[in-house]
């Protein structure tokens, strides 16, 4: 990369081997995401990191005038953040090429014009300096791809084919079907462009139940839409749609951000703001710290996932939201993905949400979990299967069933289909049940009836059944740079020290993981322990409710003991805006978030873990799983309690 970036021509065979798995994150690092328009293409890569070094600058991609990227397997892993191929598209890059995408990174490339390829003899081509037709990179890909790229873009095409879609007709069921084709063929849409009946790999539109966004990508849908649609606009039923700020409560606080940005992220949030009042659209803010201690209970906020599975996702529904971990609410047995910032704006004025038809993945975990081992500890465990690890769940529905999924809570239940978007996939769903309903009505005081449809059929059709034997899991970490890294800590022989532990996010900032956090370290708080010196413990809410829920339970009293700073709901430091962050390339995290590429929560390295791994590391101030702690101090006694 070095050589390249300082002028030599280097071929594809002295370029081998290909980086796999490049990030959104490395194309276009969080705090440039403050910028959605032509300033963009000043950024592409510059998150891009070859071992210690970060190689490409700013401006550097458009001043040397590359114009076609080529990598390896999984290009554009991790969010949703459409900023990356625009980034990409604004810098000159009018191609690129790569072993596979992700589905999301593709998707919003077709929907802003970017051509991508899978066809690695194009090259030598135009190494040589020959034509290549539109058409031929267009060879592969399905006839609503072809039709958004010859359209110049999502936009376009919509505007011209989209105006007036009506629900598609309902065609009698003559196979067993999953639930996900279930859901799907009942918000299915007709238009002239797409098949009644999409096969697998083909496109189609639905409707969306509720259309949900956040600050980071609201400004950049109105910018397109005024610009490129009409101003006012005409929104398709603007009462489903849910507008959320929920990354930047602590951006002030955020060293990836000072220096300026902090100025472009007010501006960002303005722009939603402004967008929502123009609209009259349903708004939630998370609050800052000095807000919190106003805060009557009245307030609703936190981070949007958790607060569209706590407050609005119904079983049969469809969900779509501008972040990657959309897929959140499929634990309550509906179909919630994500897409790029285009598409929702598509969806915002047409109400049809593109769908490439995925297939479907059904995970049966089998036996039953150990004390102590958490969904999370599951996810690491397949995150690190070779067959995932080579994108065999990339594009796929994970249907998760058997009898260690019935036996935990929707909010564990949330933890296997939110990290979705880390095992490649469309959206992960669980069957309603029981524990669903009781999950609506504790938090919503619902009475839902479930419908004799709501599951998969006997003998319906998968493209692989995967079992896991879950009995013998135990914690699971995953080294730093990417969530597919995982090993047992138990195998981890060198056992790391940490300077900071972070226990948060949509994944992990639910109910369940501050009963985690909070057994833990009532247990430490309980012998005098605390988190030593050199080490910063973080526990940062998902939402009010799960704030509420913590201080009526009186967790808060050991959080404060062990000298943990408590926080109120936000992405915060899962993505690199908020305290949790690391400051410098030494610091190693320990980490409850969902994905730790390079730069994803600061320049220092990041171990991924369950929530009780995270609360015992940081007492530790090393990794450490729940169960080496108590028998690291097992001759250490309970203190006398205060009611002594």
């Amino acid at each position: 990369m070095a050589r390249q970036v300082s002028g030599e021509r280097i071929r594809l065979n002295d370029a081998q081997p290909l980086r796999h798995d490049v990030s959104t994150d490395e194309i276009t690092p969080v705090p440039i995401l403050a910028f959605y328009d032509e300033k963009l293409g000043r950024y592409p890569y510059t998150g891009f990191a070859s071992g210690d070094t970060r190689p490409i600058s700013a401006n550097l991609v458009r001043e040397r005038g590359f114009d076609v990227t080529v990598a390896g397997r999984r290009y554009g892993k991790g969010s949703s953040r459409e900023h990356s191929p625009a980034a990409e598209k604004h810098a000159g890059i009018r191609l690129v090429i790569a072993e596979s995408f992700e589905r999301i990174y593709r998707q919003n490339a077709d929907n802003i014009g970017l051509f991508t390829s899978t066809d690695f003899s194009l090259i030598a081509r135009i190494e040589a300096g020959q034509a290549i037709d539109v058409e031929e990179l267009l060879q592969g890909r399905d006839e609503l791809a072809k039709a958004i790229l010859r359209a110049g873009g999502l936009l376009r095409f919509g505007q011209a084919f989209l105006k007036g879609t009506r629900p598609a007709p309902q065609p009698a069921q003559v196979r067993p079907l999953t639930l996900f084709e279930k859901i799907i063929a009942r918000h299915a849409l007709k238009t002239n462009v797409t098949s009644d009946a999409p096969l697998p790999g083909e496109g189609s539109f639905v409707r969306a139940d509720f259309r949900f966004i956040h600050e980071y990508y609201a400004g950049m849908a109105a910018h397109m839409l005024h610009s490129g649609v009409a101003d006012p606009l005409t929104l398709h039923e603007p009462q489903s749609i849910i507008v959320f700020e929920d990354h930047t409560s602590y951006v002030n606080e955020s060293p990836a951000h000072a220096g300026g940005l902090i100025t472009n992220v007010a501006a960002m949030c303005q722009a939603q703001r402004d967008f929502v009042a123009k609209y009259g659209l349903r708004n939630h803010r998370t609050l800052t710290e000095e807000e919190s201690l106003q805060d009557d209970g009245s307030n609703v906020a936190g981070i949007s996932h958790a607060m569209v599975a706590e407050h609005y996702a119904l079983p049969g529904q469809v969900v779509v939201g501008t972040d990657s971990h959309t897929p959140h609410s499929g634990a309550l047995g509906c179909v919630a993905f994500g897409v790029g910032t285009t598409d929702m704006a598509n969806a915002f004025v047409t109400g049809a949400v593109r769908l490439t038809v995925p297939q479907s993945l059904r995970v049966e975990l089998d036996g039953a979990l150990a004390p102590g081992i958490t969904a999370k500890d599951v996810l690491l465990h397949l995150l690190a299967l070779p067959t995932i690890r080579e994108g065999a769940g990339v594009g796929k529905v994970f249907e998760f069933a058997g009898p260690v999924v019935r036996a935990m809570s929707t909010d564990e239940r949330a933890t296997l289909t939110n990290m979705t978007a880390e095992l490649g996939g469309v959206t992960g769903i669980v069957e309603p049940d029981a524990q669903t309903l009781r999950f609506i009505k504790e938090r919503r005081h619902v009475d839902f009836e479930l419908q004799p449809w709501m599951h998969s059929d006997p003998g319906a059709t998968y493209a692989d059944v995967l079992r896991l034997d879950c009995s013998s899991l135990s914690p699971m970490v995953a080294r730093p740079g990417d969530p597919g890294n995982g090993v047992p800590l138990k195998d981890v022989a060198q056992r790391v020290q940490v300077q900071i532990a972070y226990g948060g996010s949509c994944t992990a900032g639910k109910r369940e993981d501050f009963d985690h956090y909070h057994a833990v370290l009532s247990w430490a708080a309980a012998r005098g322990l605390r988190v030593p010196e050199g080490v910063t413990l973080y526990l940062q809410f998902g939402t009010t409710s799960v704030r509420d829920y913590c201080i009526a339970r009186g967790y808060l009293d050991a959080f404060d003991k062990v000298g943990a700073r408590m926080l109120q709901p936000s992405c915060g430091a899962c993505a690199n805006c908020g305290p949790g962050s690391s400051t410098s390339p030494n610091q190693v995290t320990i980490s409850a978030i969902n994905r730790n590429f390079p730069g994803r929560s600061g320049p220092g390295k990041v171990w991924l873990a369950s929530p009780p791994t995270v609360a015992a590391s940081a007492i530790a101030g090393e990794l450490m799983s729940f169960d080496e702690l108590m028998r690291l101090h097992a001759t250490t006694s309970a203190l006398p309690s205060l009611n002594t």
